[in-house]
């Protein structure tokens, strides 16, 4: 092992180990994943039993292609940012989400510490997070890891995944012009939910996959 690569991958290992050693302590089912096709199998292997599959609005779970998978398996699939959605078919399908056999999502932020740390704007996601569906699973890459406090993650997310989400989403706001947060209070601001799961919620089936790969913003 000498190469740059090898030595990269080898440290976000050590990261993605300690993570999930924390996330252990802290009640959760862990898993660490070596590649992204790791955890699209464990994704599958665990939707046998679903019959409602519902998605969180994640650009990681949207990036490994698993929703199409799950549809050839004749799953259910509850994503309100299926296209040609009005607004009220999107919010049917957010609150059908929160009943779902599984649910689907990435994680703003994760913190070695085994802390998740999410901004929403409407709060559909981070609700079914920590209660409702049967089971859910959150897939963080190894670019949401943060060897810090919460107050870091935060910041993390606010400097590095809500301006480019509120440019994705053609959202007008500050951030999505500047690349900066303004702690705006224009009407399309996405940062009005903030939530913590520092362990694992008590009746919630909450399983988390460290992957040693960058996904999602």
């Amino acid at each position: 092992m000498n190469t740059t690569t090898d030595l990269t991958t080898w440290t976000w290992q050590q990261k993605c180990l300690r993570t999930v050693e924390s996330l252990g302590k802290n009640g959760f089912t862990a898993k660490y994943c070596v590649t992204v096709d790791e955890a699209r199998q464990h994704i599958l292997n665990e939707a046998a039993e679903a019959v409602t599959v519902a998605f969180g609005g994640s650009m990681t779970i949207a990036g490994m292609g698993v929703e199409q998978l799950l549809k050839e398996q004749g799953k259910e699939i509850l994503n309100h940012a299926s296209p040609g959605l009005s607004r009220d078919e999107k919010m049917a399908v957010m609150r059908r989400g929160l009943t779902a056999d599984l649910y689907l999502s990435g994680t703003n932020a994760l913190t070695i510490r085994g802390e998740l740390i999410n901004i929403d704007a409407t709060g559909n996601r981070v609700s079914a997070m920590f209660f409702g569906p049967h089971k859910v699973i959150v897939v963080a890459g190894r670019n949401k890891l943060v060897d810090g406090t919460v107050e870091e993650a935060v910041m993390r997310v606010k400097q590095w995944a809500t301006p480019p989400n509120a440019k994705r989403l053609n959202f007008n706001t500050p951030c999505a012009t500047t690349g900066f947060c303004s702690n705006c209070n224009s009407p399309d601001r996405l940062c009005r939910v903030t939530t913590i799961i520092d362990r694992k919620p008590r009746f919630t089936d909450l399983q988390v996959l460290v992957v040693n790969a960058d996904l999602g913003l």
